[in-house]
C-alpha cells in the first residue's frame, strides 16, 4: 500500500513560469491538481520489506537538459548521493540495488530502489543539478518507510457463479519461510496451509507461494455460498480480503410460434 501528498520544492521562485505543457503531463500522470513549483514528488512512500519502489520526481520543461540524481538526507548540504543521471552504473533497475532514468519528454524523472530493508527507511531526495555558485540546486522531499507485515493486491475480489478469482498476497522479507493459511473470516477449522513446498490443492482451492513476497489463492468454480471475508496469513501478519460471487446470469430461449 503506499499514501502520498504533494511536497513542494523550497524554491519557488520559478512557479510563475510554468507552461501548459508540463501542467498537462502532471495532469496526465493522475497527480492531485496543486500551485508547483520547479520539483514535486510523493512525500511519504511505505513499503514492504523485500520488495521493490518506485519514485517519480516531476520537473519543470526548464531543467529537461539538466543532470538530476536521487540523495538520502534531510538537508541539501548532507546528502548522500545515491544515483545520477550522468553515471551509467545508475540505469539499470533489475539489476542495480538504486536506479534512475530520465524521461524529459514527460518532464519525469524516476527512481527505482530494490530489496528494501527496514534500514533503508528515512528521507530521500528527488534533485535537479543547476551547478552554479550562486543558485542552489531544485530538489523535493520524500519520507520512506519499509515495514514489515502484509498487504494484498486486490482487498476485494468479485467472480461470476461458477467462475475462477485470483486473490495476490504479499509478505515481507522475514516471512518467506512462514507457513502460509488462507483462512474464512471468524472459523479458523476453516483454515488451509501450505505444505512444505509452500502450496496446497483440493477441488475448490489452490495456493502457491513463491517463496519470494507473494503468495497467490485461486477460488475455483465460485459458489454463492462463498461470498464473505477472508484472511491471508503469513507467520503472525494477516491481512483480509472480502470475496463477492454474482449470479450467474440466466439465458432464456425464444421460440417461434408456428
Amino acid at each position: 500500500y503506499i499514501h502520498f501528498e504533494l511536497l513542494f520544492c523550497a524554491d519557488c521562485s520559478m512557479t510563475e513560469s510554468l507552461s501548459s505543457s508540463w501542467c498537462s503531463t502532471f495532469n496526465h500522470l493522475h497527480f492531485p491538481s496543486a500551485y508547483l513549483c520547479g520539483i514535486t514528488t510523493k512525500k511519504e512512500l511505505a513499503v514492504l520489506e523485500g520488495q521493490s519502489l518506485m519514485v517519480p520526481c516531476l520537473y519543470e520543461p526548464q531543467y529537461a537538459g539538466y543532470v538530476k540524481y536521487w540523495c538520502r538526507g534531510k538537508m541539501r548540504e548532507f546528502c548522500t548521493s545515491l544515483a545520477r543521471t550522468d553515471d551509467t552504473r545508475s540505469a539499470n533497475p533489475a539489476v542495480d540495488k538504486v536506479s534512475i532514468y530520465d524521461d524529459p519528454v514527460q518532464q519525469v524523472f524516476s527512481v527505482t530502489m530494490n530489496n528494501l530493508k527496514e534500514g533503508d527507511s528515512g528521507w530521500y531526495m528527488c534533485g535537479v543539478e543547476i551547478g552554479g555558485m550562486w543558485t542552489a540546486d531544485v530538489g523535493a522531499f520524500t519520507y520512506i518507510k519499509v515495514i514489515h507485515g502484509m498487504s494484498v493486491v486486490n482487498s476485494q475480489v468479485s467472480g461470476e457463479e461458477g467462475s475462477n478469482v485470483t486473490v495476490e498476497c504479499l509478505y515481507s522479507e522475514r516471512n518467506r519461510e512462514s507457513e502460509k493459511k488462507w483462512c474464512r473470516s471468524g472459523d479458523w477449522s476453516s483454515c488451509l496451509l501450505t505444505d512444505s513446498e509452500g502450496s496446497y490443492e483440493d477441488t475448490s482451492v489452490a495456493i502457491s507461494d513463491d517463496r519470494t513476497r507473494t503468495f497467490t489463492i485461486t477460488l475455483k468454480k465460485l459458489q454463492m455460498r462463498d461470498t464473505g471475508w477472508y484472511t491471508c496469513s503469513a507467520g503472525q501478519q494477516q491481512v483480509s480480503v472480502h470475496v463477492l460471487v454474482t449470479p450467474r446470469p440466466t439465458t432464456s430461449r425464444l421460440t417461434k410460434n408456428p
